[in-house]
């Protein structure tokens, strides 16, 4: 346990080594699964300070299924539409690495205190962004933060764009 709480902190504070380290081990998936979890159970108890009804299975659900259409789309750009010379990679290494990316989620628990809830929420959301960029850059072993950028971007609006569509549907 104390292994994985130590990545979970280097994930946090955007450790380049980890997500080579993550996107390496095989064995890593539980770990990033349950990263994911945790990332959104933080968020989902955050919140309850704003009076906001918080569905634990549905919003880990959510976050699951997010993760893993995410992760594809991130791994189709990344490998067929924008690759570079050197990309080689698999999806399982872009669920690992893009799994921690989510760490920094867990710090929107702050936003359970109720006049920092849309500030932790925030903060929380761009780190994670952030943390993506890095995670893609090395999973498809960019040597451009750029590109890195571009298809996290990219897969993100694409993801939202489905997700909000099946909002609509589902509503």
């Amino acid at each position: 346990m104390d292994a994985f709480l130590k990545r979970i902190l280097r994930a946090i504070k955007l450790e380049t080594q980890l997500y080579e380290e993550v996107e390496a081990d095989q064995q890593a998936l539980p770990q990033a699964l349950a990263v994911v979890i945790f990332s959104s159970l933080a968020a989902g108890i955050a919140s309850f300070s704003k009076g906001i009804d918080a569905s634990f299975i549905s919003d880990v659900l959510g976050a699951l299924i997010g993760w893993f259409a995410w992760s594809y789309i991130v791994f189709f750009i990344g490998t067929k539409i924008l690759p570079e010379v050197e990309t080689k990679a698999d999806y399982g290494q872009l669920l690992r690495t893009i799994g921690f990316a989510s760490a920094p989620g867990l710090l929107a628990i702050v936003g359970i205190i109720p006049f920092l809830y849309s500030i932790a929420i925030v903060v929380s959301s761009v780190w994670i962004l952030v943390a993506t960029v890095i995670a893609v850059r090395q999973a498809l072993d960019y040597k451009s933060t750029g590109r890195a950028i571009v298809v996290s971007v990219i897969g993100w609006l694409i993801y939202s764009i489905i997700r909000w569509f099946f909002w609509i549907i589902v509503s």
